[in-house]
């Protein structure tokens, strides 16, 4: 049997200025064998190194300087993609909202039950190795599409928009036999066991024509 190695274990960060919430949410945390990494600040947090593995932040509404809300909105433009679940003593319900739809995972109370917590850690860890394979995967079908001869990667546009053999080569201005090879050529190195395959691909890397 085989461990995950140390740096691919799930890690939770901690975003609160009381010191005592971010030493309680630690223990709590690590009673259960998760990682945790503690922050005072959202100037804090954004100066670190986040960790190459799955992870969700605790982040607290209310901050020194940014407050959590609005680092949640920083995070999003910087394309950092990690769950958030919020924590607050002085929680509303149009704030709660406005979290929720901006994307965090839950927004808990203090003070909450632990076993709510662990269920929205659960959730959000959960939510990011999902984002992190589906990442993986467009990665990977991106360096297969790279491989492809300038030729085959405009085939591919123009099959995946569902154009027949016939067209393409009027469109490219080749042979019908030509496509073909072309066509084969692009199921083989794009690893695609059919046309819908290839559709699929396509629209992950977001290359698909639409037919005009």
């Amino acid at each position: 049997m085989t461990t995950k190695p140390a740096e691919l274990s799930p890690v939770v960060l901690v975003v609160d200025d009381d010191a005592s919430v971010r030493e309680a949410l630690t223990e709590l945390f690590r009673s259960v064998g998760l990682r945790v990494e503690t922050f005072g600040s959202a100037t804090e947090f954004l100066q670190s190194r986040l960790p190459e593995a799955p992870g969700c932040l605790v982040l607290d509404v209310r901050l020194p300087g940014l407050s959590g809300l609005d680092f949640q909105g920083e995070l999003a433009k910087a394309g950092i993609r990690i769950p958030i679940i919020f924590i607050t003593g002085h929680g509303d319900i149009p704030m709660s909202v406005k979290a929720m739809k901006a994307g965090a995972v839950e927004f808990l109370t203090k003070p909450f039950r632990e076993q709510d917590m662990l269920d929205a850690i659960q959730v959000a860890l959960e939510k990011d190795r999902a984002r992190r394979e589906q990442d993986k995967k467009v990665t990977d079908l991106r360096g297969l599409f790279d491989s492809l001869t300038n030729r085959e990667q405009e085939v591919i546009g123009l099959v995946t928009a569902g154009l027949m053999n016939k067209q393409i080569a009027a469109e490219i201005g080749v042979s019908e036999i030509t496509v073909k090879v072309h066509r084969g050529n692009v199921m083989r190195k794009m690893g695609a066991k059919s046309l819908a395959d290839l559709v699929r691909m396509a629209d992950a890397l977001g290359i698909r024509r639409e037919r005009t």
